[in-house]
């Protein structure tokens, strides 16, 4: 058996086996590259260069097989470097939450194979250089893809690189993040036509250099163009962000809330004696179903402070509704055996006006796969009861609807706010701003993950939002990073990370929708249909072949 098994093992000759060497290497070189070019790290100019070792290397290979080994290596290098911290590695770090981060190191490079796949597809239907000209929409609509499922988590869309290049992201307001990474992705490609062709003929052609450079020069005049004439808004509004730096593990931990309570008010009253006239705390401000009934003190003391100082306070909060009856409760409703009642749970947004006993909620819609939702728990509810943190968030119930609050303050004021992941979609912000917002709003608690990349790679994703929707965007972190971010993705004032703190500053009220905001979905679906099309065709000539043979 062993004789058999060694005469159907392919014997490599010492080229193939120095191509194999040197194939891996650039693969690494490529996955190094993606993930340097990453914030905190500032390198972000490799993102033009990064594709190329991995161009050198898929070009040489034929089979699928052989085809998605080096894309699996090159995506598994760019995902430890970039997401190494979503496990969180603190000492009070839920052991759930660091096997998941341990698996995401494994499972997010698996599904960089849905491009390197329909990639394989074409080259069996066109040429290898039509097949790589199709690679960039392969790519762009399995950026936009992963952001769809309940397993959703497009952190590294590659157009999240760039916020720091601000002249190049301008366009933005244009073609969005998935049409950044679909210029990215073009420059890369260009460039290593340049190079495979100087390789065999050793001269530089302008057939190929020239799109590189215009693709890349195009853009930043663009953004030269829009930095100099863009006109900030006229009217403004007194914003003050408040940042606790609660420890999230610990304010979990019953007993403790009036002090919490008592630490954002306080807070707050610096902000107010800076004249502002909005305040927001961070996600979960309180880790209590603040509304339920049992938290009459808290809720008057909020509403007090809101009316005292005619304020507005906007905070991210968990919140819930009960039902007796399950023909009144929605279909999502869970049952508690306990207190025998049907209920739904979300993390939210509560809006508390001052003069008024109305709360305005926003209920979290894109929940964290796993950290805030079980992935297809309604059609498999056993997981919920296996898959839990320990901190009990792992089971909210998903939001309906993308409210807009209104406020009114000398002005008519909308705000769009999200909740901490939600920042990372794009189309899903734009909805908000279709709404009517005129500010972007994102309430967020990063402090799960220590000091590492995740926060600041979060913060400057919303720079991206910004710029696509031409709004200024305030940002209240737990721990950091709050921010002011202006309509051109300029940071105004930032906080560190891990210090308590309260950010004041004015945001100015824009109602222009930018051509993104009204049409953000262009360019991922017409990368998809290209996909879809080249899936079909490869179909049909696969059956046509088999019928023929």
């Amino acid at each position: 058996m062993k004789s058999f098994f060694r005469k159907l093992k392919t014997v490599k000759t010492p080229d193939e086996k120095h191509r194999l060497r040197k194939e891996r290497l650039l693969a690494l070189i490529s996955g190094l590259f993606f993930g340097l070019s990453f914030p905190p790290l500032p390198f972000p100019y490799l993102i033009f260069v990064a594709l190329i070792p991995y161009f050198f290397a898929i070009s040489k290979r034929e089979t699928l097989a052989e085809i998605n080994r080096i894309t699996y290596l090159t995506a598994f290098v760019f995902t430890v470097i970039t997401l190494y911290w979503v496990g969180s590695w603190t000492k009070e770090a839920d052991p759930f939450l660091m096997i998941s981060g341990v698996l995401l190191m494994f499972v997010n490079p698996a599904v960089y194979l849905i491009p390197s796949t329909i990639y394989y597809f074409s080259k069996k239907i066109f040429s290898k250089k039509t097949a790589l000209m199709l690679l960039p929409f392969f790519w762009v609509s399995f950026e936009y893809a992963y952001s769809l499922t309940d397993l959703r988590f497009p952190w590294l869309t590659l157009a999240n690189s760039l916020p720091k290049f601000n002249l190049f992201i301008q366009i933005a307001d244009i073609i969005g993040a998935y049409g950044i990474s679909l210029l990215v992705l073009f420059i890369n490609l260009y460039l290593f036509f340049t190079l495979e062709d100087f390789l065999e003929n050793r001269i530089f052609r302008l057939k190929f250099i020239l799109p590189a450079v215009i693709i890349f020069i195009v853009p930043v005049l663009y953004g030269a163009v829009r930095v100099k004439t863009f006109k900030m808004p006229e009217e403004n509004v007194r914003i003050g962000l408040i940042q606790p730096d609660l420890n999230p593990w610990d304010k979990w931990q019953a007993g403790n809330l009036d002090e919490q309570l008592e630490l954002y008010l306080e807070l707050s009253r610096k902000a107010v004696k800076k004249n502002a006239k909005i305040i927001i705390w961070p996600e979960s401000a309180l880790p209590v179903y603040l509304l339920v009934g049992n938290y009459f003190p808290q809720v008057n003391k909020i509403h007090s402070f809101a009316d005292s100082n005619d304020v507005f306070i906007l905070t991210g909060m968990p919140d819930a509704n009960f039902f007796f009856d399950k023909n009144d409760a929605p279909p999502d409703a869970k049952y508690s055996k306990n207190i025998n009642m049907y209920f739904v749970s979300y993390n939210s947004i509560l809006l508390f006006s001052p003069q008024s006993s109305q709360v305005q909620k926003y209920a979290k819609i894109k929940l964290v796969p796993f950290g805030e939702k079980v992935p297809f728990v309604e059609h498999l509810p056993f997981l919920g009861n296996l898959i839990k943190w320990q901190v009990g968030i792992s089971s909210w119930n998903v939001g309906q609807k993308q409210t807009v609050f209104d406020l009114v303050e000398g002005v008519q004021l909308k705000v769009g706010s999200v909740i901490c992941i939600e920042s990372i979609y794009p189309e899903f912000v734009a909805g908000f701003v279709q709404n009517g917002a005129n500010i972007i709003a994102v309430v967020t608690n990063d402090s799960w993950y220590g000091y590492t990349s995740g926060p600041f790679q979060h913060k400057e994703i919303s720079v991206l939002r910004a710029v696509e929707n031409r709004r200024f965007l305030v940002r209240a972190a737990n721990g950091g990073i709050s921010a002011i971010i202006d309509p051109l993705g300029r940071t105004v004032l930032q906080t560190k990370l891990f210090e308590r703190n309260v950010l004041i500053g004015d945001a100015g009220i824009s109602n222009t929708l930018t051509f993104y905001s009204r049409y953000p979905l262009i360019i991922p679906l017409l990368s998809s249909l290209i996909s879809v099309l080249v899936i079909i065709l490869f179909t049909i000539r696969k059956a046509i072949n088999k019928v023929s043979f």
